[in-house]
């Protein structure tokens, strides 16, 4: 052995420890971001608007080896022309179709409810 050390061993906890760092500075942004977006939702006003569902969508995630579980996704267009997504429960989704007219209810990002018109 070498009397500075082997390379390895001397980069190698320092190589660890950069990685820990970076792992840990996704998972604390992702948590600030998600509690900034929850907030910013308590403090918006809960709206009511007329709007049409324009748009359905789904996101698959994992699978393979493992479960896998879908986010559901419902476009809106209000009658000023502005377009609105959001995510929406499975039964929500199962029950909306592309053409139905309604009641938009959210607020801020947060989808509250849709009360088709007859």
């Amino acid at each position: 052995m070498t009397p500075g050390g082997d390379f390895l061993f001397t980069f190698g906890p320092i190589f660890i420890g950069i990685i820990f760092l970076i792992v840990i500075s996704i998972f604390v942004f992702a948590i600030i971001k998600g509690v900034t977006q929850w907030n910013q939702n308590n403090n918006s006003p809960k709206l009511n608007v007329n709007a049409r569902v324009v748009s359905k969508r789904t996101s698959v995630h994992g699978g393979g080896e493992s479960s896998s579980y879908s986010s559901y996704f419902v476009t809106f267009e209000v009658e000023s022309g502005d377009r609105l997504e959001f995510m929406v429960k499975d039964t929500e989704y199962g029950m909306l179709v592309e053409g139905d007219k309604g009641e938009l209810a959210f607020q801020g990002t947060r989808y509250l409810g849709f009360n088709r018109s007859r």
